[in-house]
């Protein structure tokens, strides 16, 4: 754990894409965000960011002081997810090593509750305390989470947004393919000039 803070980039100012409120794995592969003029926004790209975005959604302390090799896991993880969910919205096969890597991820999270023993009254059972591998914990949930959005209702509701250079995932909702106001504008903006261009 590091006690060097770190600043924080600040964040491109969209709203959460629809659906995000409900699954925090759409949430995490939104987390790298392609903006006009080929920009991007990573909100994982530092540790302190890491940190801050499991905060935020209830899983890791907010001082728990990430490293680097934290903030790597959770990226990785992220990358593997977007390719399941581009898969899933393309109708494509996913690759083998994506749902292996989400499967791994599964499987850190504790789920037996273990044999313990207090010296005062005696044997009892209990899941391991999460705190004890922060990020172990956060990526099972959010790898069960993508498998469980994947595999549920919502999975046919899973899109790309459909304003270009935009990379976020959404759940559609409606005829909306946008993930935000402002991507929606953007593509009927474009879809009005190439109109306008294609009149004689």
């Amino acid at each position: 754990m590091r006690n060097v803070e770190e600043p924080l980039i600040a964040q491109p100012g969209l709203p959460p894409a629809h659906g995000e409120a409900e699954h925090l794995a759409l949430a995490l592969a939104n987390s790298a965000i392609a903006l006009a003029g080929g920009h991007t926004v990573d909100l994982l790209g530092s540790p302190a960011q890491a940190n801050h975005w499991l905060g935020e959604r209830g899983l890791a302390p907010v001082d728990a002081g990430m490293r680097e090799m934290c903030a790597t896991q959770l990226r990785a993880l992220r990358e593997q997810i977007r390719s399941l969910f581009a898969s899933r919205a393309e109708g494509l096969p996913a690759l083998p090593a994506a749902i292996g890597a989400v499967n791994d991820a599964m499987t850190r999270l504790p789920t037996a509750a273990l044999l313990q023993w207090d010296e005062v009254t005696g044997p009892y059972r209990a899941t391991p305390h999460p705190t004890t591998a922060i990020v172990d914990h956060a990526l099972a949930v959010l790898a069960a989470d993508a498998a469980d959005l994947l595999t549920g209702p919502d999975a046919d509701r899973l899109t790309a947004c459909g304003s270009a250079p935009c990379n976020r995932f959404l759940l559609r909702h409606g005829r909306r393919h946008w993930c935000s106001t402002r991507c929606g504008d953007r593509a009927r903006a474009a879809r009005a000039y190439a109109r306008r261009t294609a009149s004689p």
